[in-house]
């Protein structure tokens, strides 16, 4: 793909998140510990967006996790998510191929949408984000696309636009369904989450347009280059 032209409007998630492109990420752990616990799955949804300005899941990435080397496990932690890290029927990978090949593809988003990196969307958010970063120090990967401590925690968002901070509750007073025997999945909490978090966006998108305006006014934005993608999200909007 080739990338725009100095000229060219720029692309419309990089306009909505200020160049961050928003990736929804859960993990599955042996704890809360991200220093000593180990990391056991983690799924990545990338977020697209319509030629409206609407917000939709794109693919899903999701991987099973071998513990790392000396990592701890807490029986109460996989009690709760149903997880037998040694069950020799569960296709695991090392915490380095798993990461890289989340990486890979949230890469390839990032590329596609004309962002410059990855922010971390998660319902509390700093739980995920804290055990990627440790798993990306303990691997020594070195090109991390996601910012290293800004992320979206759709707890703060159900919170104010739903009166509800607990993700199945959350999901289901905003209309979605809620299927408790797949829940603690990474692959199925991610995919909720990112629709949760689509949900909200998407309600907000009036005010986002006004603040837009407000920017442009302020001569935060050029007139020129967004002003036809403005008007267009405006016109669908009435």
């Amino acid at each position: 793909m080739t990338s725009a032209s100095p000229a060219s409007p720029p692309p419309t998630m990089a306009r909505r998140f200020r160049g961050f492109l928003p990736v929804v990420v859960d993990v599955e752990t042996g704890g809360f510990n991200a220093a000593r616990d180990a990391l056991l799955e983690i799924a990545a949804v990338p977020i697209t967006m319509s030629a409206e300005g609407q917000l939709t899941l794109g693919s899903t990435h999701a991987f099973h996790v071998k513990p790392f080397e000396g990592a701890n496990l807490e029986p109460a932690s996989l009690a709760v998510n149903g997880i037998d890290p040694f069950h020799p029927l569960r296709p695991a990978l090392d915490e380095q191929d798993a990461l890289q090949r989340v990486f890979r593809e949230v890469r390839q988003a990032i590329r596609e949408h004309h962002c410059k990196r990855a922010i971390l969307v998660g319902h509390n958010a700093n739980f995920d984000l804290a055990f990627l970063n440790a798993a990306v120090a303990r691997t020594g990967i070195k090109r991390n696309p996601f910012h290293p401590f800004s992320c979206f925690d759709t707890v703060t968002l159900a919170g104010a636009a739903l009166g509800q901070t607990v993700l199945a509750k959350a999901a289901m007073v905003a209309g979605m369904e809620w299927d408790s025997s797949s829940a603690h999945s990474a692959a199925y909490d991610a995919e909720r989450t990112a629709k949760l978090f689509c949900r909200i966006c998407n309600d907000c998108l009036p005010s986002y347009l006004a603040a837009e305006e407000r920017a442009r006014a302020l001569g935060w934005i050029d007139a020129a280059s967004s002003a036809p993608a403005t008007a267009a999200l405006l016109a669908e909007d009435e």
